[in-house]
């Protein structure tokens, strides 16, 4: 049971940034914006967060820090596609590249240099429960506000108003347009929240996943964020299962190397990556089900003057 305790708790740590970055993604393709920019915006989260909580000596600013660079990178992503109405493919691309080139200079003093780790969280009681208390009740705060936003990204989206507007704009900006519906701001504002969630995402990987700076070392979950949400076909609820089955395909190599299994590392190591490309070839063969729940304005530019 030990072992197992160990192994769950792995996985929680490897799939809570996967389920930040893509709930936030979700939320802004259901605006109708596709933003390829999670790794960018992950990677800047994590250079900002290690750096501002080695100089505050508080990985709590640092998480708020993190929080806020990937707001703020998103809106770079979002006057240009936006405002400027640039291609949101080749624009997210690009702030991808920008990101990793921009935290490698930001992070490039505190490389080798050993972080402050987000301590967890235990709650009285309920974390001396056998077996599941240390999992689900002694966790650092950034794991209990990914529960939180799948939660209430779920309800905001299918029971509020406001979701019933976010829902309309990515199905017909157009008409939605004309019921006096601010698509504009609402995507502006669905932009700076999947910011802020790659942002986080970032940070987690910088001080509870491995609490050092590596350059790049969001290592591709940004795009694994972004297939997450297609896989999941942006629900919630399928997200968050999602996101625990890619993370225990990526934490799996390093317990099949601990347990002494032969197959190369580098076949472990792509594991997850080839994982991502199978479930894209299975969704692939269900065009019904995936037009149903695709967001029809997905990646549509919008001029409200033309």
């Amino acid at each position: 049971m030990g072992m197992i305790e160990a192994i769950l708790l792995t996985v929680i740590t490897a799939a809570t940034p996967l389920v930040l970055a893509s709930i936030g993604e979700l939320v802004t393709e259901r605006t109708g914006v596709l933003n390829l920019g999670v790794e960018g915006m992950m990677v800047m989260g994590a250079a900002i967060a290690f750096a501002v909580t080695q100089m505050t000596g508080s990985p709590y600013i640092g998480i708020l820090a993190g929080i806020a660079g990937g707001a703020l990178f998103s809106l770079l992503f979002g006057f240009l596609t936006l405002t400027l109405v640039a291609n949101q493919v080749a624009t997210g691309l690009a702030l991808t590249i920008l990101g990793l080139g921009i935290s490698g200079q930001i992070g490039e003093p505190y490389v080798g240099m050993s972080g402050t780790k987000l301590q967890p969280i235990v709650i009285p009681l309920l974390s001396d429960i056998p077996f599941l208390g240390p999992l689900l009740f002694k966790q650092d705060i950034i794991f209990y506000v990914s529960i939180a936003l799948v939660l209430g990204v779920n309800w905001f989206l299918f029971k509020s108003r406001a979701g019933l507007k976010i829902r309309a704009i990515g199905d017909n900006h157009g008409s939605a347009h004309a019921l006096g519906i601010h698509v504009i701001r609402t995507r502006y504002l669905a932009v700076m929240f999947g910011g802020a969630c790659a942002g986080l995402a970032g940070a987690q990987l910088s001080l509870v996943y491995t609490p050092q700076w590596v350059e790049n070392m969001s290592a591709g979950r940004g795009w694994i964020a972004l297939a997450l949400v297609v896989f999941a076909s942006w629900r919630p609820w399928r997200l968050l299962a999602g996101g625990y089955l890619f993370g225990a395909v990526s934490i799996s190599q390093l317990h099949a190397q601990a347990a002494g299994i032969h197959i190369p590392s580098q076949f472990l190591s792509a594991l997850p990556y080839i994982a991502t490309v199978v479930v894209l070839i299975l969704i692939s063969h269900n065009r019904r089900m995936t037009q149903i729940n695709t967001p029809a304005c997905l990646g549509k530019p919008f001029v409200p003057d033309r």
